[in-house]
Parts: C-alpha cells; sequence; structure tokens
C-alpha cells in the first residue's frame, strides 16, 4: 500500500515523535523510506540565521535520523534540497512517487501568522499523495 514514504525533517520535537509512527509503516508495509531535509536560504539582512540554512547542521541531521531508522533495521535514502519547505516537500514527493508523507504537526517551520500558514498545512493542501500527520 506505501511502497514509497517520504519523512520530511528538522530539529523539531515533533519530528523525533513522528520517528516512531514512520518505523512501524515501514517495517509494515516494508515501504522504501526518503529521509528529506530542505535548506531555506538566508535572508541577505538575518545575521542570526535560523540553523535550518547551514548545509552541514542539515547534513548531519540527515546522518542522525539514517542512523537512528539503520539502528532499526530500515535503510533509508537521504535527500537535501534548498527552497521553501512546504513546495520542495511536495515536489521531491512528486518526484519519488511518494505513497505517503509522514511529518509532525508543527516542526520548525510554524510561520509568524500562525498554524494556518505552516509549512504542515501547506504540504496538506500541496500534496500529489496522502500526509499523516504525528501529532
Amino acid at each position: 500500500m506505501f511502497k514509497t514514504v517520504l519523512f520530511p525533517i528538522d530539529q523539531s520535537r515533533e519530528t523525533r515523535e513522528a520517528a516512531d509512527v514512520v518505523t512501524n509503516i515501514v517495517k509494515k508495509y516494508s515501504s522504501r523510506l526518503v529521509l528529506l531535509s530542505v535548506v531555506e536560504e538566508a535572508p541577505k539582512d538575518a545575521p542570526n540565521a535560523d540553523p535550518m540554512v547551514s548545509p552541514e547542521v542539515v547534513a548531519k541531521l540527515l546522518e542522525s535520523a539514517q542512523s537512528l531508522f539503520s539502528g532499526q533495521g530500515i535503510q533509508s535514502e537521504i535527500l537535501e534540497r534548498q527552497g521553501k519547505p512546504a513546495f520542495t516537500i511536495c515536489d521531491v514527493a512528486d518526484e519519488i512517487g511518494a505513497d505517503l508523507i509522514i511529518m509532525g504537526c508543527r516542526g520548525l517551520g510554524l510561520t509568524e501568522e500562525g498554524a494556518d500558514d505552516s509549512v504542515t498545512t501547506r504540504v496538506i493542501n500541496l500534496s500529489p499523495c496522502p500526509v499523516l500527520i504525528v501529532p
């Protein structure tokens, strides 16, 4: 049913909590697991940029997540992309033929406007496949 699962990750607590659900689904359906992290371009006028704009931090985060799943007996692929998170997540889901996107409910992408404009909400509205949100 879920041949390919896309798990977008960031450094949030919600992402760590969603990892258990990802593990259960990937094992149950023998799914291909693709881990994705999106590096956002830092505004030129922002000296204290968000850590998710650092390619080094993102690479380390992806390696750590891959290691976590490997410890559970799950092989995973890692992708690092640059762009706006919600659009990039949906583009990658389409590109890899994802059957399911699993993500935490709030991650680090909550905007100043609040939950209505969060990355999660945008992904739900734009996704080419079902999206499972883990509270």
